[in-house]
């Protein structure tokens, strides 16, 4: 049950999960936040002190060696990269046609715009990965979010591994940590902004997606996407209600508290302690005085601390320490939000950050930066998805809510980007900015007519959600431009498109259908985590967002496909017929515009084997189901999505690229997004290394579009998409 509780939690990643109760959505390493922070937090006092003094003398003795060193033979003195997570080319046009992205078209007519190919697969951690290091998937070994384990059929986070301390002292009841918890960075391959350090460019790169824990080199980062929040999940929220009628939820935990009169009892939850035996959970007791007149209330925590709330107002970050004993805390970070007061009283709670001021993991490099951002620009979001699209997506908090809590995230990505520039004059500033992403992802199903996912809802109220955050990524732009020195580059990117999701193929279904996964005897449907199905009748089965995998013999723990011909015969047979996969609830729309071989797709790589054995490029409108992701099978292959997560890009990625912009002009076609890294190293003189796969922009670059990233071509079936 463990096992499976932490799979629960892996697959919440990018709110993939299906419903299961609170209880079960524990994350991996569950108390490893704690149990590894005793090293962290003795000197995290003397490390906020020394923050302010320290932190900028370092930087001036960074500088020094860097002058020492110098390339000598850089075009530029310093590169801007923005990165908007999900940016879409055609939205981009519209908007600019619309006279709405004038900066956007300012610097498309003075520099260079096109579409930018993403990766295969068009997944965020997939996308962001080739562009940090060049190289293709079999190089950086990030397929999906999510990885199989070959001995459970199990998912594991595909990022980032975390380990408890293996070495314990025991005393009484108390356990303690002889060692740090093993945190390791699953991605592959050399980031350029390390190769830039080893040759004296300093680096900021802020929040770009995989690089937790962040890795060391000569420069600044701050961590994004994989980094967990301190119960250690992907993001759990929590919700606070007196109706009875509140129970288990996806993606959090739904509480219960009594109102007696104006005064409400009970207790905000937070990691394990993992200092004491049995690791029960810490706990922050809290007293709520209600004032319905006013429509507000006090919250008084068990720390001592006061927060007043309004009723549908955010609270700013609230700092919530647990003690686990012996003078020893563990610190987040949440914000509040009252949602109803009269007649049910609901208090809605953010997923506890991993406080910046005190990190209890490498959320930074190094880890002071995390605390000089803190002190020099407040508090801020550390989670990797900090944005909570479940809340949204299981009604705890409706569309405004999460618009507003969205703008607050992104304002303090401007505040962390341009106080970056400000003190990075010569070298490489990176940051992401991920509400593009999350409000298409939320929103989508308002802009796109007749969604299912719309039905209720008052459309013409939030067809514009998409068009407003598109704007503000226009007018920071403009921004950068007017401050631009001519010594200076600035790219804008984005790792994929976006389309609408309105329809979910559940691909466990459809291969029982076809006879290609089998369930035990008398069942026709299939719990999570495919406790149901008959692994020695088993020949493929689908995991993830990506694709399927079949069941090989002395690979898997069952498997049965002989590897070879048996396998190759078998992955060619079910292409054949997902090409020809129609929905007959939707005018035969075809459902899959094509599907690849993984040894067709990609080129040679040390990690092909832990791509799925069959990618899937699913036509518009279509996505693996909610529920095929963690191995739930379902009566119906095909399902509407009703979830306000109503727009996506896991698709055949020719149906999604990016886009490019750039103040210098380039002499290129197609460009993709694994060349964004040697063009930059290229910019300041330094060689890519043989490893990279991606190709200078800067000189005559023609990629032929009609190759697969192996260099073998499309099937001229699916060609012309």
């Amino acid at each position: 049950m463990k096992r499976i509780a932490r799979a629960a939690s892996i697959a919440a990643l990018l709110g993939l999960v299906i419903p299961l109760p609170a209880t079960a959505y524990v994350g991996p390493g569950a108390g490893f936040a704690f149990a590894g922070s005793l090293f962290f937090f003795l000197g995290a006092v003397l490390l906020a002190l020394a923050t302010i003094l320290f932190f900028p003398i370092r930087m001036a003795w960074v500088a020094l060696k860097r002058r020492r060193k110098g390339t000598g033979a850089a075009m530029v003195r310093r590169v801007i990269v923005m990165g908007f997570d999900g940016l879409d080319p055609d939205l981009v046009r519209k908007y600019v046609a619309e006279g709405r992205m004038s900066n956007f078209k300012r610097l498309g007519e003075q520099g260079f715009s096109s579409k930018l190919s993403t990766t295969f697969p068009s997944i965020s951690p997939v996308a962001w990965s080739s562009f940090i290091t060049g190289c293709s998937p079999a190089k950086h070994n990030i397929f999906d979010f999510l990885a199989r384990d070959r001995r459970t059929y199990l998912p594991d986070l595909s990022s980032a591994q975390i380990t408890s301390p293996k070495k314990v002292l025991k005393l009484g009841k108390y356990r303690f940590p002889l060692e740090k918890p093993g945190i390791k960075l699953l991605r592959k391959g050399k980031s350029f902004w390390k190769q830039l350090g080893e040759h004296g460019v300093f680096s900021a790169i802020l929040r770009v997606p995989i690089t937790f824990p962040a890795e060391e080199f000569d420069g600044v980062q701050l961590a994004a996407m994989c980094a967990p929040d301190l119960k250690g999940t992907q993001g759990s929220f929590t919700s606070f209600s007196t109706n009875p009628e509140d129970s288990a939820t996806t993606g959090g935990e739904r509480i219960k508290i009594t109102r007696e009169g104006d005064v409400i009892k009970g207790a905000i939850p937070g990691p394990a302690n993992s200092l004491v035996e049995g690791s029960p959970q810490l706990e922050i007791p809290f007293t709520i005085k209600v004032d319905s007149a006013r429509q507000s209330a006090v919250v008084e925590l068990g720390t001592g601390d006061t927060i007043h709330l309004e009723r549908g107002k955010y609270s700013d970050w609230v700092r919530l320490s647990y003690s686990a004993g012996l003078g020893q805390k563990v610190h987040g970070i949440a914000r509040l939000l009252i949602t109803s007061i009269e007649p049910t009283f609901n208090l809605y709670m953010t997923p506890i950050n991993i406080d910046p001021e005190n990190p209890a993991l490498p959320i930074s490099h190094p880890l002071v930066y995390s605390i000089y951002l803190s002190k020099a620009l407040g508090s801020f979001a550390t989670l990797g998805l900090a944005e909570d699209t479940w809340a949204l997506n299981e009604r705890v908090i409706n569309e405004d809510q999460f618009l507003e809590q969205t703008y607050l995230i992104h304002e303090e990505r401007e505040k962390m980007f341009w106080s970056e520039l400000d003190k990075v004059r010569k070298g490489l500033v990176v940051c992401v900015f991920d509400a593009t992403d999350r409000i298409q992802h939320m929103f989508y199903r308002f802009i796109q007519d007749g969604h299912p996912a719309a039905r209720g809802f008052d459309v013409e109220k939030y067809q514009h959600a998409i068009r407003d955050i598109y704007e503000r990524a226009d007018k920071l732009v403009g921004e950068v431009l007017d401050r631009r020195k001519e010594d200076e580059e600035l790219f804008v990117l984005s790792d994929h498109g976006f389309k609408s999701f309105h329809r979910g193929l559940n691909v466990n279904s459809w291969l029982r259908d076809q006879g290609y996964l089998v369930l035990r005897e008398g069942k026709t449907e299939g719990r999570d985590w495919f406790v149901d199905v008959d692994w020695e009748k088993t020949r493929a089965f689908g995991l993830g967002l990506a694709g399927l995998f079949l069941n090989i013999k002395g690979r898997e723990s069952k498997g049965i496909v002989e590897p070879g011909e048996e396998a190759k015969a078998l992955k060619a047979e079910i292409i054949e017929k997902l090409r020809e996969l129609r929905d007959p609830e939707y005018d035969n729309e075809q459902v899959v515009v094509d599907a690849w071989d993984r040894d067709d797709c990609y080129g040679p790589g040390p990690f092909v084997e832990n791509a799925p054995d069959v990618l899937i490029g699913y036509n518009k409108g279509y996505r693996v189901s909610w529920e095929s992701v963690t191995g739930k099978i379902l009566e119906e292959a095909l399902v509407d999505n009703t979830k306000a997560w109503s727009g996506d890009h896991c698709i055949d990625p020719r149906l999604v690229p990016g886009v490019l912009y750039s103040t210098r002009k380039l002499d290129c076609e197609n460009p993709r997004i694994i060349d964004l890294a040697p063009t930059v190293l290229e910019l300041f003189g330094v060689a890519k290394t043989p490893q990279m796969e991606g190709l200078s922009l800067l000189g005559p670059t023609r990629i032929d579009p009609t190759l697969l990233p192996s260099g073998k071509p499309i099937d001229s079936r699916t060609a012309n998409v």
